[in-house]
């Protein structure tokens, strides 16, 4: 059935395109991009030839994508720019610096990865974003943002105590979204301080949050002053033009040349543009310059290179996220990142959503809540169509705070309203909140402030690969006094664990999910064995700490195993319930218990007590690293006698000690060993029939 579902939905796709006007035509060829095997060979072509080289970058870009699905808009909208940076530096020598880095796919195929770009996010290959294993010409690993212009200023520094500083420029490249976290402005305060040889190319596209245009306490616009500041710069200046920049950039020049230029230079930049907030921080500020012109953009850069001074210079760029590609340029949000596409006419191959996705479950039971008590207010960093704030922001717009990717000051912006008598439910990615770990402890936590934090993204995410993946939040929650930890096996038990947070005053909470589909009603009912038709519009709360059994093992079987579950690796347990009881190996004789933990913190005593008296093996699973629910219930098991006597074996299945690359959310948890098939061969080794699965 399934092959012909895949080719009756292929069939539907093709009518739909067919229909669709052609929107965009690439080049008949790639005839310069086919003779650039590295960046040596970009410096090969003349000036002259580098606009044409772009165009054919540009669509090899949307060739890749096309393919693979990924991050579009952002890469586009930097194709000159990366044209720019490898015909005038010399990487790796000088390292580039790509902030986010999700905007790399045009620098992956100047840097000898073309031929592998059918691989994008895909499990053995390329990364989708830099990766230092990956290539020389990947400098510094990224996922997450603000980071560029700290690890370009200490590749710098390094670059000076080796004695080289004279020969090198150390490049980071970041945008005015990610350009708003705090940490971009730790390093620049340093950087001057530090005088290194540090060029820092703000690209601004004006694509703060995504998407952009969320409904929200502070408007519609990009998230912030930073980013209205350098819209204004944007706005109240001409594009520079090289013949102004020379000019102005005499103060980096030998001393007679200063002298000479001294008084043009001060009404230049003094008198019509006036300082700026870069140059406070002590950067020679160079801009705004047209990211697409590549002909102005080629000399500035050359002229910062052979710069003779230590100063550290930031180039502000204007770019457009999806430049030439009409759709993207059009539809910025919705290109920002896709799935395959049809590159003439823009269409998506998004497959059928028979089934909501946890996030939107979450979205649209918070509004419930919201409805009926306006102390409800929903916070996110930078982050609200990610998170399903975006739905929130549009119903209850005053009540919606979008921070910029500001993860620290979300969490202690939260902790101020809920001192206020707010219900403050902050929805970050679990792989974010890692940034705001210490605000978590010091501001919400040590304060017992009802603040409830929403952990979309938990668990493995797919194709984004380790630096998206939220592995860590158990373990980095779990050892924290008085935070409330829940985790929903299936879409209702989100539902309620959603109440109980919005009940819970006295403590703060988390709530972790995964990313993607929830199970849907049909799945619920045939695997969990839930007596529903239809979901409720909001959940019940529950008694906190109080776990359930999902299934009970028959008394009359003499061997009885427990396989205890927090989050949505319920299902596959009950699976592997059912395989083991109908194992031929065991002759009728083995027993399987699935019960769902429900909460980590605190933990269900009783349930955990009956568990380890009535059976002989007790099994725990969860979608997190060494350090988290398992590790926790071993302890609570120890330091309870229960491991004594030696007569209950325990194995806590966790996510393996290793970061798992990129790969389909499947794939990934086959590697990680919490699918159906592993629980099912970690019992048959306990009880001596061990299996060998590959």
């Amino acid at each position: 059935a399934a092959p012909r579902a895949r080719a009756s939905a292929d069939a539907s796709h093709a009518d739909v395109v067919g229909a669709l006007p052609v929107v965009y035509r690439g080049p008949n060829g790639t005839p310069l991009l086919d003779m650039i095997a590295s960046p040596a060979d970009i410096k090969r072509l003349a000036p002259t030839q580098l606009r044409q080289l772009a165009m054919e970058l540009r669509h090899e870009t949307l060739c890749a994508v096309s393919q693979t699905g990924g991050h579009l808009g952002s890469s586009l909208g930097v194709v000159e720019l990366t044209v720019a940076l490898h015909y005038v530096f010399n990487a790796p020598e000088d390292p580039i610096c790509w902030d986010v880095s999700h905007q790399v796919y045009p620098h992956k195929i100047l840097t000898g990865r073309r031929a592998r770009m059918s691989t994008l996010r895909q499990k053995g290959g390329l990364s989708g974003f830099a990766k230092r294993s990956e290539s020389p010409y990947d400098p510094f690993g990224a996922g997450h943002s603000s980071t560029s212009i700290s690890a370009a200023l200490g590749m710098a520094v390094g670059h000076k105590l080796n004695g080289i500083s004279a020969q090198r420029n150390s490049i980071a490249v970041i945008g005015d979204g990610a350009i708003t976290g705090g940490m971009a402005y730790e390093a620049m305060n340093n950087a001057a301080y530090l005088n290194t040889k540090v060029v820092v190319v703000l690209n601004d596209n004006g694509q703060v949050s995504l998407p952009t245009g969320t409904q929200s306490a502070g408007g519609v616009g990009p998230a912030g002053a930073l980013s209205a500041y350098t819209s204004r710069l944007l706005t109240s200046k001409p594009f520079l033009d090289f013949r102004s920049f020379a000019k102005s950039f005499s103060s980096l020049l030998p001393e007679e040349i200063q002298a000479v230029n001294k008084r043009i230079d001060a009404f230049t930049r003094g008198a019509l543009q006036g300082g700026t907030l870069f140059e406070e921080l002590g950067f020679y500020y160079v801009g705004p310059v047209d990211g697409h012109d590549l002909a102005n953009l080629v000399p500035i850069l050359e002229n910062i290179r052979d710069r003779r001074d230590d100063k550290p210079v930031l180039l502000h760029i204007k770019t457009e996220k999806g430049y030439g590609y009409p759709p993207a340029v059009g539809a910025p949000d919705k290109y920002h990142g896709v799935p395959k596409f049809d590159v003439p006419t823009g269409y998506q191959y998004a497959g059928p959503k028979s089934r909501p996705s946890y996030t939107s479950i979450f979205a649209a039971a918070l509004i419930e809540h919201a409805q009926d008590d306006i102390n409800v207010v929903a916070i996110t960093a930078a982050m609200p169509g990610g998170t399903g704030i975006d739905k929130f922001g549009k119903r209850f717009p005053k009540r919606t705070f979008d921070v910029g990717i500001a993860e620290q000051h979300a969490v202690t912006f939260a902790a101020g309203l809920a001192i206020e008598g707010l219900k403050p439910f902050v929805a970050i990615y679990s792989t974010f909140l890692q940034r705001g770990y210490d605000q978590v402890v010091h501001d919400v936590v040590t304060q017992k402030l009802p603040v409830r934090f929403i952990l979309d993204r938990a668990g493995l995410v797919g194709n984004d690969g380790p630096t998206h993946h939220g592995s860590f939040d158990l373990a980095y929650l779990g050892c924290l006094p008085d935070l409330v930890i829940m985790a929903p096996s299936d879409e209702l038990e989100l539902l309620h664990m959603i109440a109980t947070a919005y009940e819970l005053e006295s403590l703060p909470s988390a709530i972790r999910f995964p990313r993607g589909n929830a199970l849907g009603l049909e799945a619920m009912r045939e695997q969990l064995g839930y007596d529903i038709s239809a979901m409720p519009a909001k959940g019940t709360a529950l008694p906190i700490g109080r776990g359930r059994y999902v299934k009970r093992a028959d008394a009359s079987r003499s061997k009885r195993v427990a396989l205890l579950s927090l989050g949505t690796r319920l299902a596959p347990a009950m699976q592997a319930a059912r395989a083991l009881e109908e194992d031929a190996d065991f002759g009728g004789t083995l027993g399987v218990t699935v019960a769902d933990a429900r909460f980590m913190k605190p933990l269900d005593m009783q349930l955990l007590r009956e568990l380890a008296a009535q059976h002989d093996v007790l099994i725990t699973i969860e979608e997190g690293s060494v350090g988290g629910f398992g590790d926790h219930v071993l302890h609570v098991l120890a330091l309870d006698g229960a491991l004594d006597e030696g007569k209950l074996r325990v194995r806590p299945m966790v996510l393996p000690d290793h970061f798992i690359e990129a790969g389909t959310q499947p794939e990934q948890y086959d590697e990680a060993g919490l699918s159906a098939p592993f629980i099912v061969a970690t019992v048959r080794k306990l009880l001596g029939k061990s299996r060998v699965l590959v």
